[in-house]
């Protein structure tokens, strides 16, 4: 436990000395997986497919707030939407529109959530964001992941329905009634939506609760919710659910949520104190859980080549045993009678 103490602290120190390059880094890293993402799962506009096009534009998206990866991220998706047709992009593009006015304006820094939904799904381990969600936002961070659900599915649906999109005998009225029926009536959607919402609402309910471990509570819990609506929802609405991949995404969740409490909270309930005051007016309870920390020293070896300044020299001492010069007593006496010789001269 001390070691992995030390880790944690060694990159905090790690990460709060070289911020600036890291958090760049990381936006990189996640608007590059984002847009491959848009670019496996659609595809359909080879300029924008090119895997050139994508790098330069994460390049971009790192210097960029980061809401810039959500936005250039439709830019993405209406470009492959245009190419399958033109009918399917203004679909799409007013869907964007009605979720950019409703929802996604009253979210604010929390629509990073928006791709970072879409590659938890990729990943097939849906449970981690709402959990991870619960524990490090707020509520209204369930706006973006809703948002994200429904346009994960939709692009699932204009993958598997592009040839038939795509066809010089499809109607814009019919595309346009394909496209709404395979986004309404998509019960692994709505189901999909009602557990990614409803844990995240339970975790963030759970978590900022004042009980011992809560945070440990809340993902354990979120992962139980998550397994039991999804299977209630395929029992309710006649739909085959693989238990055993749900069963293995709600455990990956739990690790990496424990991993995740472990350098975000990590409270020691060992040493709980609960403390009373009082003023003129009111009564304050307070239940004070330090964090587990540990100091780690630091060691620096300074390595001397040679004497670095030049030594004074010192005056030279007398060796052991040996004793100063002094004057014999013979030439002492000479001189007390001399002076006083002349000293009689000069009073005659």
């Amino acid at each position: 436990m001390t070691a992995l103490l030390e880790m944690k602290q060694k990159l905090k120190n790690f990460f709060g000395q070289y911020e600036g390059y890291l958090v760049p880094v990381f936006k990189f890293l996640l608007s590059f997986g984002y847009f491959w993402w848009i670019r496996i799962s659609l595809g359909m506009m080879a300029r924008l497919a090119d895997p050139f096009v994508i790098i330069i534009t994460a390049l971009l998206c790192a210097i960029l707030p980061v809401n810039a990866i959500m936005w250039v991220g439709f830019l993405f998706i209406l470009g492959h939407c245009y190419a399958v047709g033109i009918e399917v992009a203004g679909f799409v593009a007013v869907l964007l529109l009605l979720m950019s006015i409703l929802a996604l304006r009253f979210s604010g820094r929390y629509n990073l959530v928006f791709p970072m939904t879409s590659l938890s799904m990729a990943c097939q381990i849906p449970p981690l964001l709402p959990i991870g969600c619960g524990l490090l936002g707020v509520p209204v961070a369930a706006v973006p992941a809703g948002c994200s659900v429904v346009f994960y599915y939709l692009i699932t649906f204009i993958k598997e329905q592009g040839a038939i999109l795509a066809s010089d005998d499809m109607q814009i009225q019919r595309a346009l009634k394909l496209l709404m029926d395979g986004l309404i009536k998509d019960q692994e959607m709505w189901m999909s939506l009602i557990a990614l919402v409803g844990v995240l609402l339970l975790v963030y309910l759970i978590r900022t609760r004042s009980f011992d471990y809560a945070w440990r509570v809340a993902i354990i819990v979120g992962a139980v919710a998550y397994l039991l609506i999804m299977f209630a929802g395929g029992l309710f609405l006649g739909m085959d659910v693989e238990m055993v991949p749900l069963v293995v995404s709600a455990a990956v969740s739990v690790l990496l949520g424990f991993v995740l409490e472990f350098f975000a909270y990590g409270g020691d309930y060992t040493r709980t104190e609960h403390l009373e005051y009082e003023d003129d007016d009111y009564f304050y309870y307070v239940k004070a859980v330090p964090k587990v920390s540990i100091s780690t020293s630091k060691r620096k070896i300074k390595k001397i080549n040679g004497v670095s300044q030049k030594t004074e020299e010192l005056p030279q001492l007398p060796r052991r045993g040996q004793l100063p010069p002094r004057a014999s007593m013979g030439d002492s006496v000479h001189m007390d009678l001399g002076k006083k010789l002349e000293d009689s001269l000069k009073d005659l």
